[in-house]
């Protein structure tokens, strides 16, 4: 039987080949349950946003290349999706483009005696996030950064 992280590898090798055609960049992908039952979720993004169309347009090429390929035995349920408003920020890239939205970071160490963040991304100087957090400002080092997502803003 083939291992989990052998089928996830060559899955993302697909996925990243269908995004490409698709013009959109491939964001994770990841394989939940178990064999027969296996829900292979793709999630996909590019700087305009992901709509239905985009996710449409990666399900339809990733469907024919796993078809050819055939990764995963048994049945599986493909999922195309976004990494949605909540996303989480994965590198000081992320926090660059999110420069001014609101965000939740959470730190190994402590800074102002603290290791949890709500607040708004001002800017990034280096390996720095500079986070505005009530009207005062938290310089983060991002190697310290464990956890961090985007908040939902109405």
């Amino acid at each position: 039987m083939v291992s989990r992280e052998i089928i996830r590898k060559k899955v993302m090798e697909l996925a990243t080949e269908a995004t490409e055609i698709a013009g959109v960049e491939l964001f994770d992908v990841g394989l939940i349950g178990r064999r027969g039952k296996m829900i292979l979720r793709v999630a996909i993004d590019n700087e305009q946003g992901i709509g239905i169309k985009e996710c449409e347009r990666v399900s339809r090429q990733l469907e024919a290349l796993l078809d050819v390929e055939d990764p995963i035995q048994g049945t599986y349920t493909l999922e195309v999706t976004s990494p949605g408003l909540d996303r989480p920020l994965r590198n000081i890239e992320d926090f660059e483009r999110f420069k001014g939205r609101q965000a939740r970071v959470v730190t190994t160490e402590r800074i102002d005696n603290q290791t949890f963040f709500t607040g708004r991304i001002k800017s990034v100087k280096g390996d720095i996030i500079v986070f505005e957090l009530d009207n005062k400002e938290v310089e983060i080092p991002y190697k310290i950064v464990s956890k961090a997502r985007l908040e939902i803003e109405f």
